[in-house]
């Protein structure tokens, strides 16, 4: 028996992932070495823990783990979500958490499994500019979680999805005519236009100071740049008038899906939709640019 321990604690340690397990009442019985290098404290600081240190309590699944769930709701794997949280020595850290039911050979619960790897820093993800006006939406924080979630369930092999950044061509120079206020009015505009066009499981929200970004699940680079003509078609809809004076409104749009062929990180597939984006304002606006290659830029 002890030799099977030893077999399993080792296959644990084996794995890029830190792996925290729980027994029924809370307590720590498994800290691998990965949990140990991402976190700071050791395995013989967190053993028959009942409760995680405070700084890492964002770690903790904690109605799992507290049973603050009747057994029989819980499920048996979470889908991940990004949390803050901080390394023994003080600095932020920033981490992908699922968590798993660990149950028996009859189906009987018998623990809680935590599986936990770090996530890339947010402020290093590329965001829009944001200047003087400082807006940028509520939503933006929610996002950033969001792309860090979907993009860790696209590396284990989980459903495909892509970016679109989207740059309003006359909000710079509103702005500078008229000021923030109009401005932001007629990205108000905007953002409920480009609503009605969203698939029910897309998320999109304030980018910078006159950007968006849309998370889509189209299934080829091809179909996600149809979805973003379709997009920028909405966005033309936006009836904006300020002081009796209409605004004829178009967009820039950026591209880009996640490829498995492509080693490439959550940062990189923004890059590509700003650079693709960016590409689109040099066109003349009113464009979008697949950074797979193709741009269709769209009749005044």
């Amino acid at each position: 028996m002890r030799d099977r321990t030893e077999l399993f604690e080792s296959a644990l340690d084996s794995l890029p992932a830190g792996i925290a397990l729980f027994g029924m009442d809370g307590e720590v019985v498994f800290w691998n070495r990965v949990a140990e290098s991402i976190t700071g404290y050791s395995g013989q600081e967190m053993l028959g823990r009942t409760t995680m240190p405070e700084a890492l309590e964002a770690l903790a699944p904690a109605r799992l783990l507290l049973g603050e769930l009747h057994r029989d709701a819980e499920p048996e794997t979470s889908r991940g979500a990004l949390v803050r949280t901080q390394h023994k020595q003080g600095h932020e850290l920033q981490a992908i958490t699922r968590v798993v039911a660990l149950r028996d050979g009859l189906g009987e619960r018998i623990g809680t499994a935590a599986v936990f790897h770090p996530a890339e820093s947010l402020d290093a993800l590329p965001h829009g500019v944001t200047g003087e006006s400082g807006a940028v939406g509520a939503s933006q924080a929610d996002l950033e979680d969001r792309l860090q979630i979907e993009f860790e369930d696209f590396t284990r092999g989980g459903e495909t999805f892509g970016v679109l950044w989207i740059g309003v061509d006359q909000a710079q120079g509103l702005r500078k005519t008229h000021g923030s206020s109009a401005c932001e009015a007629m990205l108000g505009k905007v953002q409920h236009a480009l609503a009605q066009g969203l698939r029910p499981a897309e998320e999109a929200g304030r980018w910078g100071d006159d950007e968006f970004l849309i998370i889509s699940h189209e299934r080829t680079a091809e179909m996600l740049a149809a979805h973003a003509q379709a997009l920028a078609g909405m966005a033309r809809t936006a009836d904006f008038r300020w002081w009796g004076d209409r605004v004829s409104i178009t967009v820039s749009i950026g591209a880009a899906q996640a490829c498995h062929d492509r080693n490439e990180g959550l940062a990189q597939l923004l890059e590509s939709a700003q650079n693709a984006m960016e590409s689109s304002i040099h066109a003349g606006g009113n464009c979008i640019t697949s950074a797979a290659g193709g741009q269709k830029c769209l009749p005044s």
